[in-house]
């Protein structure tokens, strides 16, 4: 259980400090954790600022740097985890006094919490480094591998009190460095971790019968660190070098076994980190030859003219001595027959003779055995018809044939091989297609990878027989190697090539392709010699950019087409030269008063030339003689602003511009015009009038103002307008575009008196405004649609009629009537009925009756009338607007349909 005691500690502000936590061995575990709370649960010290640490090794609480409102009471607080439960508990109160200081001196700093100066522990583990230092400023912390770099695993905590290193491997072993410092100094501490590993198995025995009078050969290898120690076991018991046995570290022998040694064996690997065992049982036989599992094969079938293996291998303890009859004659080694020391007999050359029982006898000091087979003499297998050798260009098709006999007892198979690799003839959708029952091979659309020597074999169980031809393919060539770039100029650069395979037919030529570090596309280069000979191996690339990165790739060519490009050339850099083109969009103008503005296009990469690359800019007033000239030295500038309180307004100047880089200059643009800043016209126009035309739209017009008082391009005209009752600041503006003097304004407000100016304008903004000039806006149209809505249709017209709308006194007096959407009609105000075609093509047609008259148009009725709709009607209410309820009298056969809109 814990074990802490309370006791009071009292320093100055500044000073540094810890506190104990007193802990029961019993508990000294990694689940065991510590905390500190200040004052009361759950208030715990933080540690993030750097000013204090909890020490995860010894519990204990330390402060960097003390400050006066760190006095309170401290509880060391542990936790700790166990499989079932968490147990936590705290400390009595330690009393922690800060005291002012008027004084407060800095210091170094000063490292107090140290970790080992050696540090064991096992790969695959965590290893965490404590470090703290005492110092005025608040020391930093940070860590270094001496020995090496300081693994990535390491993180952030690198870069504070606790070095944490997980998963550890042999490469993380070495010497670490904590350094804490500050602006008065530094402190170092430096400790090795060393790097240990639990033994492991890297060989093992497995369990072996072997028989007796033999020898065993066991090995077990283990990996650990420190090197583990092996040992060995029999039955448990352990094993030394004696007699028959020799114990050598992990390697165990046994010689001359004998049934005493069989057994459970164990070798056993251990170092202060673990054990590790490896089990396995020896098994010494002794037995009496036997052939019940391994008899000689019963029919032993074997081709006329060619060679028979037949094995013995009986079961036996010791090894028994084998010898093989024939009928009742003992076969010994000749010219025909061997028999092997382990009993295996081969009969070559065979004929029909040699057909008959053969029998293996097997023998050792335990008894006798033997086992008979029937060798049955059969056809040998010829092939018939060859394969011939073939010539083909690439992408045809060709057919190698292959028959052959053999003996009809037995299945013959065929196989091909390409250049001794076993060809797959199974995948429909492969190249190659084998025909059923023969041995033909045929390749569809054969490619260069294709060609080489093609082997027929024709097999049956106990022959083989093959034949070989050579498949040629002509093809386009491959690509040519050692590309080299030699002789770099400003606009050319000699390349060098060594021939690649001609595939079977001669290279015709050689095209080279190169692409600049501005496209990724590969383009076809001019050269010189322009057609490239086939036995050529150089050539020079014309038309280069100068200062400009290139790669190329050279392309070799036959009758049957071009082959696959060289690999690229290293990336090579042509000579810098003078720039050969002038910049282009040469323009400007406008700005602020007495400023001319020069814009032009930045040059683009291709056309610089060379490094220190910038501009010349010429300008001067036209007419005049000398001119003005600048640099401007940044490639992606694109104006240049000069600035002459002498400048008139819009004066004209004549400018021109060029590039110049490191190695020159370039030559000078066409002379382009380019006037100076505009400045505001200086005269409104002398007089205007203005018109109402409607109840919301009103005609101006005015006196146009001179160009020569525009300074600069007369745009067009600002008309402002504002009612009566208004700040000339808060009147509306509208623009003309051009140099019109009529416009019209819409949207006002009807019955109301507008104050009306106009302004002159250019791109500087507005001149002086004109004399002001007043006008009313007219009633507005009768709010009232047109009633009682009545028509008839005849297939071929339709008449509409409608009752007369009257004004109000607020509103204009109605002159007359408008119908759309056909052919406008405006009627007198007498006039409430009118007559109209109906549409060829359309089943209805959409009317709109209004009233207009000097304040504008009225609201419309909207009506929908078909073809056959005969007579219609709508009845309205007599009132300023329509009934919410109207009735319909409608006749005819087709119901006519009435829409009604209410309100513009």
């Amino acid at each position: 259980m814990l074990a802490v005691y309370g006791f009071n500690i009292e320093i100055g502000a500044l000073a540094s400090t810890f506190q104990l936590c007193y802990w029961s061995t019993f508990f000294l575990s990694p689940a065991l954790s510590y905390r500190w709370i200040i004052n009361e649960f759950p208030n715990f010290v933080k540690t993030k600022d750097g000013r204090w640490f909890v020490s995860q090794v010894t519990g204990n609480l330390y402060l960097a740097k003390a400050e006066p409102n760190d006095t309170a009471k401290y509880y060391c607080f542990t936790t700790i985890n166990l499989d079932i439960s968490t147990k936590s508990t705290f400390s009595k109160d330690n009393q922690l006094t800060v005291l002012s200081d008027a004084n407060p001196k800095k210091s170094a700093p000063s490292i107090k919490v140290r970790f080992p100066a050696e540090t064991y522990a096992l790969a695959g583990h965590t290893v965490q480094l404590e470090c703290f230092a005492y110092g005025n400023p608040v020391p930093k912390l940070r860590w270094r591998k001496v020995d090496g770099l300081m693994p990535s695993k390491a993180g952030s905590s690198a870069e504070g009190p606790t070095l944490n290193l997980p998963y550890l491997s042999f490469d993380d072993e070495g010497l670490y460095e904590c350094e804490a410092y500050n602006s008065e100094g530094s402190d170092t501490y430096q400790g090795r971790i060393n790097v240990q590993a639990q033994p492991e198995w890297l060989q093992v025995m497995s369990d072996s019968e072997v028989e007796i009078s033999s020898e065993l050969h066991w090995s077990c290898v283990a990996a650990g660190k420190p090197r583990p120690s092996v040992r060995w076991l029999r039955n448990g018991q352990p094993l030394s070098t004696q007699d028959r046995l020799e114990v050598n570290g992990p390697r165990l022998k046994i010689s001359n076994l004998a049934l005493e040694d069989s057994g459970m064996y164990q070798c056993v690997a251990e170092n202060k980190h673990g054990t590790i065992y490896s089990s396995a049982e020896l098994r010494v036989q002794v037995q009496a030859p036997d052939f019940r599992l391994n008899p000689v094969r019963k029919l032993i079938p074997a081709a006329r003219g060619g060679q028979v293996m037949i094995e013995c291998r009986p079961r036996a303890a010791p090894k028994p001595s084998l010898f093989w009859s024939r009928g009742t004659e003992l076969l010994t080694n000749s010219s025909r027959i061997t028999v092997t020391p382990d009993g295996i007999l081969w009969i070559h050359n065979i004929s029909r003779a040699d057909e008959g029982k053969y029998t293996c006898f097997a023998e050792n000091y335990l008894g006798k055995a033997n086992s008979t087979g029937h060798l049955s003499v059969r056809d040998a297998t010829k092939i018939t018809l060859a394969p011939s050798n073939a010539d083909i260009n690439q992408g045809e098709n060709v057919t190698l044939q292959c028959h052959a006999s053999h003996d009809p007892t037995m299945d013959l198979t065929f196989t091909w091989a390409l250049n001794g690799v076993l060809l797959e003839l199974e995948d429909s959708d492969g190249p190659y297609h084998r025909k059923e029952n023969i041995g033909d091979l045929l390749t569809v659309n054969t490619q260069l990878s294709q060609a080489g020597m093609y082997t027929c074999t024709a097999q049956t169980v106990v022959d083989s027989a093959s034949a070989s031809a050579k498949l040629v393919v002509r093809g386009p060539p491959g690509p040519p190697g050692g590309l080299l770039v030699k002789n770099v100029a400003e606009t050319s650069v000699e390349l060098r090539w060594s021939r690649g395979y001609d595939n079977h037919s001669p290279i015709g030529k050689y095209i080279i392709m190169g692409r600049s570090s501005l496209s990724s596309e590969w383009k076809r280069m001019r050269t010189d010699p322009v057609n490239i000979e086939g036995n050529a191996e150089s050539a020079r690339v014309m038309g280069l950019m100068p200062w400009m990165d290139y790669e190329f790739q050279v392309i070799a060519s036959n009758i049957l087409g071009s082959g696959e490009p060289s690999m690229p050339s290293h990336t090579i850099r042509t000579q810098q030269a003078a720039p050969t083109v002038a910049p282009s969009g040469l323009g400007g103008g406008g700005g602020d008063r007495n400023e001319l503005i020069v814009t032009w296009t930045p040059m683009a990469r291709e056309y610089q030339n060379g490094d220190g690359f910038g501009y010349i800019l010429a300008f001067r007033k036209k007419d005049a003689s000398s001119w003005t000239v600048v640099r401007v030295p940044l490639v992606e500038s694109s104006r240049y602003v000069y600035y002459n309180d002498s400048l008139t307004p819009y004066s004209p100047f004549e400018v021109k511009i060029k590039a110049y880089n490191r190695r020159g200059e370039g030559p000078f643009s066409q002379i382009a015009v380019v006037h100076s800043a505009e400045e505001e016209p200086t005269v409104g126009p002398p007089s205007i009038n203005a018109t109402a035309m409607t109840a919301f739209e009103i005609q101006v017009s005015w006196e146009p103002v001179q160009q020569l008082s525009a300074n600069g391009i007369l745009r067009g005209y600002e008309i402002r307008y504002w009612r009566q009752h208004e700040r000339e600041a808060a009147a509306d503006r509208v623009r003309t575009a051009g140099l019109e003097t009529t416009a019209r304004v819409s949207g006002l407000r009807p019955s109301t008196r507008y104050h009306v100016a106009v302004l002159a304008y250019n791109s500087a903004g507005t001149g002086p405004p004109s004399p002001r000039t007043t006008v009313t806006t007219r009633k507005p149209p009768p709010n009232r649609r047109p009633g009682n809505v009545s028509w008839k249709t005849d297939g071929l017209w339709v008449t509409v009629r409608w009752d007369h709308v009257k004004a109000m006194h607020n509103e204009s007096a109605v002159l007359g009537y408008k119908v759309s959407p056909t052919a406008l009609k405006v009627l007198d105000k007498a006039k409430t009925s009118v007559s109209l075609p109906l549409p060829k093509d359309n089943g209805y047609v959409v009317l709109e009756i209004r009233s207009w008259g000097e304040g504008g148009d009225g609201p419309a009725h909207e009506i929908i009338v078909s073809r056959d709709s005969g007579t219609g009607m709508m009845v309205q209410n007599d009132s300023s607007t329509l009934s919410s309820h109207p009735v319909l009298f409608l006749t005819g056969l087709v119901l006519l349909t009435l829409v009604m809109l209410f309100g513009l």
